[in-house]
């Protein structure tokens, strides 16, 4: 099993701002913003996750992506935490 690069860690940061309730909430990463977020943004859209090179919503591939996530982290969260808020 690969280890997981700092891009790649970045790009699931960026995932992660999404909300997976919602298809119709988009994100926006100003210019401005960390660099390295700015970038995994870039990536995620050249990967076809996300519909703008700066945010914009997920894609089917993207909401997808989204699920899977969720579910690992609720699955890597110990019992008793999962319901704490952020």
């Amino acid at each position: 099993m690969p280890i997981l690069l700092q891009d790649t860690l970045d790009e699931i940061h960026v995932l992660a701002l999404f909300n997976p309730a919602s298809t119709l909430e988009g994100i926006k990463v100003h210019g401005d913003a960390d660099p390295a977020h700015v970038a995994a943004t870039r990536r995620l859209h050249e990967k076809g996750l996300i519909t703008q090179a700066d945010g914009g919503y997920l894609t089917t591939l993207g909401q997808d992506a989204l699920r899977h996530l969720d579910l690992l982290v609720t699955i890597l969260t110990p019992v008793g935490e999962q319901d704490l808020p952020a």
